[in-house]
């Protein structure tokens, strides 16, 4: 399997809804929004078999200090193939000047995140208003 990383932040409705709802995430049921959020994001890498979408890590940031990794999701069917790994590595690879990137993790993806050299805060804590389930 050839799997190629692209830097774009062109993609139809239909990728993303397909990959977003690929790991039961409610934000695949906004394709319409999750394709306009995807043009203003700062920085989105893209991992691809073929013409498929099977990944992607989708960063903002203040252009200087700090950078928040807001998406990264990787097609299951893809899972243990390093894509996840490999599209953390280069996302900290764009912000390597930068003083802190920071992603929340949900408590089963901790692992992962640690093993990618993320650090869980002792005195901070996620929060959101948010109408999402997922």
């Amino acid at each position: 399997m050839n799997i190629e990383y692209k830097e774009t932040h062109d993609f139809t409705r239909e990728q993303l809804e397909e990959l977003f709802l690929s790991v039961e995430w409610s934000s695949g049921h906004y394709p319409d929004k999750l394709v306009i959020a995807m043009k203003n994001f700062k920085t989105v890498i893209s991992a691809w078999d073929g013409d498929k979408l099977i990944g992607m890590i989708c960063a903002m940031d203040d252009g200087i200090m700090n950078a928040y990794v807001h998406y990264l999701l990787v097609n299951p069917k893809y899972h243990g193939l390093k894509v996840g790994r490999t599209l953390v590595s280069m996302i900290k690879e764009h912000y390597k000047d930068y003083l802190r990137i920071a992603v929340i993790a949900y408590d089963e993806e901790l692992h992962f995140y640690e093993n990618c050299g993320f650090e869980k805060s002792k005195d901070a804590s996620p929060m959101f208003i948010t109408s999402l389930w997922t």
